[in-house]
């Protein structure tokens, strides 16, 4: 969940070092990563991707968006076709196309925890607005703004959509956003990350002070890490590719990872390697080198 702006200026030529384990995985963020700024997937892309799968490596999108917002990736999804949504919290089956999704595995963010989380944060940081995202259902504060283009379910406070007695009570919570008008984005994930503490797991996808809390130990990185377990595979048979602070855990599990020229500067620090700017088609660069280097 990345809105377009660039973070970094794009490096011209990536930094590939060779793999020292053969990869089984690649793990790949979508926004500001894998799709151009438009939204797209470009053809050079998805012709990697294929290439990939043929040879054998499968192709996991993981990324903060919901899975309501994975029809842009749904045509090119290949063999298992699961994708790890809400930074972590659920595992969707996208087979079904657009619309016709099935949670394979879902990590809810317990309601106690939440209310806990929108407790300091307020506190913390007066003025912040929050949306909550379920399996299904998108709800947010009257205050919170229109960042996703979509009409939520209900426009409540955030503790009156997290009660027992709330909205959609019975649907699991994947992901709280909680959303401030003034702060600087990174000091925001700061400041929150101290006030939450274990109670949830604070971080952020937007360059906007925009930050997404999910249940405690759910990331990009944990989940994924569960489903390389279950097909037997390690960390160091994963390469990972991403742009934004959701993705650090994620490069720094993975036995190879990439970040954009366009990423974010915590994103380089964490990653084991550089490659070219989303609109450059980085990922898709990275791909053809490797299967070169295996032919």
């Amino acid at each position: 969940m990345r809105e377009n702006d660039p973070v970094t200026s794009a490096t011209r030529q990536p930094e590939t070092p060779a793999c020292a384990t053969p990869p089984r995985l690649i793990a790949t963020d979508l926004d500001g990563t894998l799709l151009r700024d438009d939204k797209s997937v470009s053809a050079r892309t998805v012709a990697a991707l294929a290439a990939a799968e043929e040879a054998g490596i499968a192709v996991f999108f993981v990324t903060g968006r919901p899975a309501r917002w994975m029809d842009v990736v749904s045509d090119h999804v290949h063999g298992h076709g699961l994708a790890i949504c809400g930074n972590g919290a659920a595992v969707v089956d996208l087979h079904g196309g657009p619309g016709a999704h099935r949670f394979v595995k879902v990590r809810e963010l317990a309601r106690e925890n939440a209310l806990d989380a929108v407790r300091l944060l307020r506190d913390a940081a007066p003025g912040t607005v929050y949306a909550i995202e379920q399996t299904y259902g998108f709800h947010q504060e009257p205050a919170y703004p229109k960042l996703h283009m979509e009409i939520p379910d209900h426009l409540l406070a955030a503790e009156d959509i997290l009660a027992v007695d709330g909205p959609s009570a019975g649907e699991p919570v994947l992901k709280i956003l909680a959303y401030h008008p003034d702060l600087d984005p990174d000091a925001f994930l700061t400041l929150a990350r101290l006030a939450v503490g274990d109670r949830a797991t604070v971080t952020r996808s937007s360059p906007s002070a925009l930050l997404e809390i999910s249940g405690p130990g759910v990331s990009k990185a944990s989940t994924l890490a569960l489903e390389c377990a279950e097909r037997g595979i390690s960390h160091e048979e994963v390469i990972a590719f991403g742009d934004m602070p959701n993705d650090v855990e994620m490069l720094t599990w993975a036995g190879q990872s990439y970040a954009m020229g366009n990423a974010h500067p915590a994103v380089i620090a964490a990653a084991s390697g550089r490659t070219v700017a989303n609109n450059e088609d980085g990922v898709a660069v990275v791909i053809e080198q490797l299967l070169a280097a295996r032919d």
